[in-house]
């Protein structure tokens, strides 16, 4: 088999395996869904091996989209670690066999101190399975190993599921993008969902001339602001708007300034953009319109001047 045959396979092989799993949302899925979202502790997740892995994935999930979760090693767990577990705290844990002697060591104690269990499993017919509150049953025809071996489809199956599980909480939560962005302060998607024009347009001078305001006082006040644009207002609202563009197309056809106001030159009825509109908003509009700034307006008021190159430097793209 070629290199390109053989991942293609393996592409197809893990792909029907997690579209089987449709087969498999049934009561207990329901079940296990509305156990975690009654918990009044967290959801720790626990596996060995690949397992493992797949647990601290979904961990990350579920933390990220509102469901307080912990991982817990099955290895470590019975040498100390089983004191993260609370009384309060729902255990999913996570086995392709469902027979590992770490995970049937765990399950006595889990009984004795009165958590709901529900098992991922691979095999619904194993000790995990029989001994679990509710059953996610995981099971894959094969590997896509061509020794059959190795967890490639089990544990994308795992995953899969997992991300079943996270989905349906956001639902039933009604976990919204202010909700997710709470949760990632740090990174570009909370960015996106949290950091508004006010946040910017502050750290920007506020260029400003008067409609009657000869052409050289325009150009001073743009090339002092270093914007490459000034708002012309009258009475306090912005009437129109000059950028260096517009400076350089005068110029090509008329030179001789002399006598020119802003008011001749400027562009009416500018684009403008509240200061609690998200800031991805208004690069949308900048790039909509081909424009690189918009005049921060509240209530009439003219407060200022965001540049696309404010948020670029957010990394908001």
């Amino acid at each position: 088999m070629s290199i390109r045959d053989n991942a293609i396979e393996t592409l197809r092989l893990e792909a029907e395996a997690v579209r089987n799993l449709e087969n498999f949302i049934d009561a207990s899925f329901e079940e296990s869904v509305n156990c975690i979202l009654k918990m009044k502790g967290r959801l720790v997740v626990t596996g060995i091996g690949k397992s493992a892995i797949i647990a601290q994935k979904i961990v990350a999930t579920m933390n990220s989209t509102g469901t307080p979760s912990v991982f817990m090693h099955a290895a470590d767990a019975i040498h100390g670690d089983l004191g993260i577990i609370q009384p309060d705290d729902v255990v999913l844990c996570i086995s392709k066999s469902g027979n590992t002697p770490e995970i049937s060591v765990l399950i006595p104690f889990l009984k004795m101190n009165g958590n709901k269990l529900i098992a991922l499993v691979g095999n619904t017919g194993s000790f995990l399975a029989k001994e679990a509150d509710y059953v996610l049953n995981c099971t894959v025809a094969q590997e896509a190993c061509p020794n059959n071996l190795a967890p490639t489809c089990s544990s994308t199956a795992q995953l899969a599921m997992g991300d079943a599980l996270a989905s349906c909480l956001i639902s039933l939560r009604g976990f919204t993008s202010k909700d997710f962005a709470k949760y990632h302060p740090g990174g570009i998607l909370g960015k996106r969902l949290y950091v508004k024009v006010e946040d910017l347009y502050k750290f920007n001078e506020k260029p400003a001339v008067s409609p009657r305001d000869s052409i050289q006082k325009v150009i001073l006040e743009i090339s002092g602001k270093c914007l490459g644009v000034t708002a012309v207002v009258e009475d306090g609202k912005v009437v129109g708007a000059i950028t260096d563009g517009d400076l350089r197309r005068m110029l090509e056809k008329n030179p001789d300034t002399n006598g020119l106001t802003a008011r001749d030159i400027m562009t009416v009825n500018p684009k403008i953009i509240a200061p609690q509109t998200l800031a991805v908003e208004a690069l949308d509009l900048m790039r909509q319109k081909h424009i690189t700034n918009i005049f921060v307006v509240e209530n009439d008021n003219y407060l200022g001047v965001i540049h696309i190159h404010d948020i670029l430097k957010e990394g908001l793209l």
